[in-house]
Order: C-alpha cells, then sequence, then structure tokens
C-alpha cells in the first residue's frame, strides 16, 4: 500500500507517468499496474487517463490528501526508528525565496555543530513552489513569507522583518538622500525579480499604493542578476536591507532606505504540519527557535 501511495504522490509531482516511474525507480508498466491496483481496492478511478496523463478525479484528489498524510507518517517513523539507533542523520530538503537565502547559513551553521552526520540540500525556489514541494514531500523546510499569501498545511515560525532598500548609484539620482519614499523609487527606471516572485509582487503593492505603475527596465528571477547590474552604478533596484548588506555593495553604490510608508513584511521557517513531527524537522524547528530572537534584532539593526 506505502508503495502505491508512492506512485500516487509521484504522480502528482511530475504530472507525467514516465516521469513518475522513473523518480520511482520503476517501470512506467509497473507503475501503472499499481495505480490500477489500488483503484481497484478502493473501488474507484483515482486517475483520469488517456494518451497521457490527464489529473486526478474528485476521488483521486482525496486520495493524494492522504496519500500524503500516510506517507509522510511512514517517513517518520522510518527516520525515528534510524535516529533511535544511530542518532539523528540524514539529508534535511530546504528551499528558500531568492531574497532570503542569504540567510539560511544562519539556520544550517548552528544546527549542524549540533548535528554533525545532518546533510542539507538547499535550493531557491518561489513562495508557491516552497507550499506545494512540502505539501508533495519533496521538502522538509522552507524559508519564505508567512503574512502576505496562503500557506496551507504547514507550521510558521515567524524569524525576521523584511525591510527594504533602493540600490542606486552613489553619484545618481537620490544617491545622496538619507532616505527616499515609495512615491520617488516609483519615479525611476528599475531592474526587478519576475512577477513569479512574491518580493516582486509585494514591491509592486507598495509602488502602486504611492501612485505609481511597476515597469521595470529588466527583469530577472536571479538576484545575482540583479546585483551585478545594480553593481555597474548604471542601474536602480528595490532589494531586502539584509540582502543589500550581504552582497556588500562598492563604494559608487548606495543602499538607501525606503519610507514613508515604512514597511516591512515577515520571513519565516515552514515546515510540514504534521503530528509527529520527523526526527529531522523537530530538531530543525527547536534551533531555529532558539535563534529567532537573534536574528531578527541582527537583521532590524541593519
Amino acid at each position: 500500500m506505502i508503495d502505491r501511495l508512492e506512485f500516487i504522490l509521484a504522480l502528482a509531482r511530475e504530472q507525467h507517468f514516465g516521469r513518475a516511474a522513473q523518480a520511482c525507480g520503476v517501470s512506467q508498466q509497473t507503475l501503472s499496474a499499481g495505480v490500477k491496483q489500488l483503484e481497484e481496492r478502493l473501488g474507484v478511478l483515482l486517475v483520469q487517463r488517456g494518451s497521457r496523463f490527464q489529473g486526478f478525479t474528485p476521488e483521486g484528489e482525496r486520495v493524494l490528501d492522504w496519500a500524503r498524510r500516510i506517507v509522510g507518517d511512514a517517513r517518520a517513523m522510518r527516520q525515528e526508528v534510524a535516529a533511535l539507533r544511530r542518532g539523528l542523520s540524514g539529508t534535511l530538503r530546504m528551499a528558500a525565496v531568492p531574497t532570503a537565502t542569504p540567510m539560511v547559513a544562519a539556520l544550517t551553521t548552528p544546527f549542524r555543530a549540533r548535528h554533525p552526520a545532518v546533510r542539507f540540500s538547499v535550493q531557491s525556489a518561489t513562495s508557491h513552489e516552497i507550499i506545494r514541494q512540502i505539501a508533495n514531500l519533496e521538502l522538509d523546510a522552507g524559508l519564505t513569507y508567512i503574512e502576505d499569501e496562503p500557506l496551507g498545511r504547514v507550521t510558521a515560525l515567524p524569524l525576521y522583518r523584511e525591510h527594504y532598500r533602493l540600490l542606486t548609484a552613489a553619484d545618481g539620482i537620490y544617491g545622496g538622500r538619507a532616505s527616499v519614499t515609495w512615491a520617488e523609487v516609483g519615479r525611476i527606471p528599475l531592474c526587478l525579480l519576475t512577477p513569479a516572485m512574491q518580493n516582486r509582487r509585494i514591491i509592486d503593492r507598495h509602488l502602486r499604493a504611492a501612485g505609481a505603475e511597476p515597469a521595470p527596465l529588466l527583469e530577472s528571477n536571479s538576484m545575482i542578476v540583479l546585483v551585478t547590474h545594480v553593481r555597474t552604478a548604471k542601474w536602480a533596484s528595490i532589494m531586502p536591507a539584509a540582502l543589500a548588506e550581504t552582497f556588500r555593495l562598492t563604494e559608487r553604490v548606495r543602499a538607501v532606505p525606503i519610507t514613508d510608508p515604512d514597511v516591512s513584511h515577515m520571513i519565516g521557517l515552514v515546515v510540514p504540519e504534521r503530528d509527529p513531527m520527523t526526527p529531522l524537522v523537530t530538531a530543525f524547528l527547536a534551533e531555529a527557535r532558539a535563534i529567532a530572537p537573534d536574528l531578527a534584532a541582527e537583521v532590524a539593526a541593519l
């Protein structure tokens, strides 16, 4: 039963029979047969079939929900038994929204000092992708915005508030200012993240509230691309204060606080809402909770 439920999860993740079979390490025929056996046992059709995968039936969506719970619990059981035998080990799979990637090390470094047998897999992803991958048991944890958009079935721990800076040439427009307003920022050419990123949607919302229509000259899903353009002192951008500090801008580029209004948005750690949690997630959440006050104070001081 667990193997067949794993097939259902793989189908939900890959949206393709062949790729799902490859992800499970079986032939496509074996995966299809396993899904059919599950359908026969439950007495309902789970998958809409055609020449290709066409999605789940309403009954299949409900079984998918149960599969996530059952498979998640089975994995948690195996991990807990293994931890009792040899201590905490394994790989913690984590993702962070691009603007929060500089903060990952603040969580992973002290955690590894306590649990040296644990490895990490860290990727950059949009907030939507993080929530989707947590739901599909592809991630153990995510670093993302926790106030502005629906989170689904996760446990969220607030970590710090994200404040915003205009990155601009020191000798360019607003480069000599102590602060700028959102209305002023809305009147200059910008390079920004793509609209798929929640940070971009937040920035667009504040610019529109100030009476400006966002019209960046360059868009990218890479913070590195934006920063390298800003470092030429020919481009301007809007970034979180912590991110600007991490990239240690040259003397030619300044990070000017954006005020009027001085807005902020909460970044937090999200993990699957499950009881019991896996030992890895339980320990990681405890570590994050312990360092959260210092992390929040450090970011607020920037």
